[in-house]
């Protein structure tokens, strides 16, 4: 994605630290060791998971959701149990998990008394052990909970990759904005793509319903009499076929697709 957005990593991989393009330098951690670098000011800027921002119980802000690394965390408990929901859990109910801190806010907010038992990783066979009666636990698809005979009874939260700073920052900082604005760009490109073609000049109201692109397509005169006018436009990837189908029953020609890298607003 750095890449993507003009930022190569110039490094290998032996090294903690890299350049980013020509202004930044990229330290590299462990992703739970991030939100306490960028608190405590030691970096900018930071991207890691929003579990691990929550977790951290630091005083940050997203400044933009990077829609990768998507996962939830869970409450869950094992196949044969009774419980549906954590309104039916007992007081004083055992809870493993690698998240105390967002474990300990989310069932005090519901006013549910728990027992925590703090782990380090393994938390789907606490309850096969007895070291707890109930996981909270980070998933992504709910393969790994279910084989080890756990069943999901509610989302605490979901997470993304996301690029934090410190909350509430008073010095604006142009850089770290360019920063996130090229980020954002690669992201705004993903799933779209350019579309040209050559159109018959008596079709365009037509061409617009098929291609109405961010605010429409662009219509550019043609050296050949004015019967042809070319359209461009950013097109939905996933549609792409359909819409080509349409343009060339409207009669257009000399189409071509190409993918976009970026895209500014």
């Amino acid at each position: 994605m750095l890449s993507d957005a003009g930022l190569p990593v110039r490094s290998n991989d032996r090294v903690l630290t890299a350049k980013l393009g020509d202004d930044f330098q990229a330290l590299f951690v462990r992703a739970q060791d991030i939100p306490e670098f960028v608190a405590d000011g030691a970096a900018d800027a930071g991207v890691t998971g929003w579990d691990l921002v929550a977790e951290s119980g630091r005083d940050l802000e997203s400044l933009l959701d990077l829609s990768f690394g998507a996962c939830r965390l869970v409450v869950a408990v094992r196949e044969e149990s009774a419980v549906t929901s954590v309104a039916e859990l007992a007081a004083g109910t055992r809870v493993a998990t690698v998240f105390p801190g967002i474990t300990r806010r989310f069932f005090a907010e519901r006013g549910i008394p728990v027992e925590l038992v703090p782990m380090s990783g393994a938390v789907e066979v606490a309850p096969h052990l007895g070291i707890a009666d109930v996981v909270v636990d980070i998933t992504s698809t709910g393969s790994t909970l279910k084989t080890n005979g756990l069943r999901e009874v509610e989302t605490v939260l979901r997470s993304t990759a996301h690029v934090v700073a410190r909350a509430g920052r008073t010095a604006p900082s142009p850089q770290l904005d360019e920063l996130v604005a090229a980020l954002e760009s690669v992201l705004r490109a993903r799933g779209k793509r350019y579309l040209m073609a050559n159109v018959p000049r008596r079709a365009l109201d037509q061409v617009r319903e098929v291609v109405p692109g961010l605010n429409g397509p662009t219509v550019i005169d043609i050296m050949d009499g004015g019967v042809f006018v070319a359209v461009h436009a950013v097109v939905p990837a996933a549609a792409i076929y359909k819409t080509i189908a349409a343009l060339k029953a409207l009669g257009a020609e000399g189409i071509l697709v190409t993918r976009i890298e970026r895209l500014m607003p």
